[in-house]
């Protein structure tokens, strides 16, 4: 037994100098994303590179292996939620997929991924995608590459998905996205064939600090600590951590619509509450972070959607907010506003999409990924495609990439395939655990309009947040709902509340 401690401790203390060389890496990135020059990028790239090679390196090593070959016997030995057992298996998972994946390629990935995202965020704005085009042709490559150090996949997505939501294939996401889609469709055409909510109550002039405050307020509330976190402005809103302590979300403000900013701003928090939950005896190991990409998302969509678009809790926010901004919202009764930041209606943006379309979005995405990563759909055609694909599942198409195939950021800031299912994965995890945590605390939405969210931030941190990723998504889906992966919560919910804004139960 002792001799286990001993490797047990070398073992952390290999994998915690690795953590600390990512999360060295993740404040470059996120100083990239808020603060840095752009006449960093090329630096900053190279910086990246030199991190991540050497991250790849220490966790790849040959000591490393031995040292798990050694403990996992002594894991099986552990409760199964153990800490230390759950950390030597899930080192062997990550393990066995490190070392198929040379430091150099992952190095030359990190760098080439600072220099396309910097690129991004010059070439959206002025809709360029000529200039952008290579450097995506190259990030196909780079993935394509990437998955192909997994032989044997049944579809060249799969490694991809993989990495973020372990267990599910492009097969898989595909039988989901179907049956979804079966259900949605005639949802939203129901909300869609009527009068839409007017939303003129959202759009005007909101200055921008005062946007910025009413959030914190409002996600302060929820939970998110000031003293473990910190939020800041950036192209494309995202939450990142460096450790338990040190939790950071961004957002981005649009002083004409106070919409765009205020989910934004719920929806990182969502992630970062996750982050702040983790047990603290996790720090420095490879459980010290949510699970999969699903999981994180259910988190996000929960505070954006089912708790921050809910009538609840604007019967107890509105008025406050109404005392922010009393020239534009003072005299909107609170029934309009609610229909407002509930409008559904076919768009462009994914994340300013309405609940129902989103996940539209979501599929097109998915899909055309797919093509790219078959060979089926080349890079220089994608403006053409994305824009076919909004026509016919949408029934719009943008006037420019921009607003088309150059909005989001994920294909130009890592890789093409792996990320966008992540999204429609936690749209139906948020209401299935919901579900199970109003189940437990039924007063819930009573509390909202109180403007206490202790019991729902509670359940969620007792059964989600504290364990991290001790176990794996659909470990913990089961033992968190009784069951896997279930659609029926989130078209319940939808149901229920869409009947009731567009006068349908169907």
């Amino acid at each position: 037994m002792a001799a286990m401690e001993k490797k047990l401790e070398e073992l952390k203390t290999r994998l915690r100098e690795v953590n600390d060389l990512n999360s060295a890496g993740a404040v470059l990135n996120w100083d990239q994303a808020t603060y840095m020059p752009p006449g960093g990028a090329e630096a900053r790239g190279r910086q990246m590179a030199t991190l991540a090679r050497i991250a790849q390196e220490k966790f790849t090593a040959p000591k490393v292996g031995g040292l798990i070959d050694d403990l996992l016997p002594f894991a099986g030995s552990l409760p199964p939620d153990s800490d230390d057992g759950c950390l030597i298996r899930a080192a062997d998972r990550e393990y066995r997929k490190a070392v198929r994946v040379p430091a150099d390629f992952l190095a030359a990935f990190s760098e080439h991924s600072a220099v396309s995202y910097q690129t991004w965020t010059e070439a959206r704005p002025a809709d360029d995608f000529r200039r952008v085009l290579p450097l995506l042709e190259k990030t196909l490559d780079l993935s394509r590459r990437l998955a192909d150090f997994f032989p044997g996949y049944e579809h060249i997505a799969d490694p991809l998905i993989d990495f973020s939501d372990y267990g599910m294939k492009a097969g898989s996401v595909r039988k989901v996205f179907g049956e979804l889609r079966e259900q949605l469709v005639p949802l939203v055409r129901a909300a869609v064939s009527g009068e839409p909510a007017d939303d003129s109550c959202l759009k005007g002039h909101f200055p921008k600090d005062r946007q910025l405050d009413f959030g914190k307020m409002v996600i302060g509330t929820f939970g998110y600590n000031f003293d473990r976190g910190r939020q800041d402005l950036t192209h494309h809103p995202f939450e990142t951590r460096f450790s338990v302590g040190d939790v950071r979300i961004t957002t981005r403000i649009d002083e004409g619509n106070f919409a765009y900013g205020f989910f934004s701003t719920t929806h990182e928090s969502g992630h970062a509450l996750y982050e702040q939950g983790v047990d603290p005896a996790l720090e420095g190991t490879l459980l010290a972070e949510g699970t999969s990409s699903g999981v994180h998302e259910s988190q996000s969509r929960t505070w954006e959607n089912l708790v921050s678009r809910s009538l609840p809790f604007w019967e107890h926010f509105y008025p406050k907010l109404q005392k922010v901004f009393p020239d534009r919202l003072g005299t909107v009764p609170l029934e309009t506003f609610y229909r407002a930041v509930n409008r559904v209606e076919p768009s462009l943006i994914r994340t300013e999409a309405d609940e129902l379309t989103y996940n539209l979005h979501v599929m097109i995405r998915f899909e055309l990924e797919l093509k790219m990563l078959e060979g089926s759909l080349e890079v220089k055609d994608l403006p053409e495609a994305w824009n076919a694909a909004y026509l016919e599942n949408l029934g719009i198409a943008p006037e420019d990439n921009a607003d088309g195939c150059m909005q989001d950021v994920h294909w130009f800031g890592g890789t093409i395939g792996g990320a966008f299912q992540g999204y429609t994965l936690g749209n139906i995890l948020s209401a299935q655990f919901f579900e199970k945590a109003l189940e437990t605390h039924s007063g819930i939405y009573d509390d909202m309009r109180l403007g206490n969210f202790a019991g729902l931030h509670g359940w969620l941190k007792e059964n989600i947040y504290r364990h991290g990723s001790k176990f794996t998504a659909p470990e913990l889906i089961e033992r968190v709902t009784g069951r896997g992966l279930d659609i029926g919560p989130y078209l319940r919910y939808l149901r229920e509340k869409y009947g009731k804004l567009y006068g349908s139960e169907k």
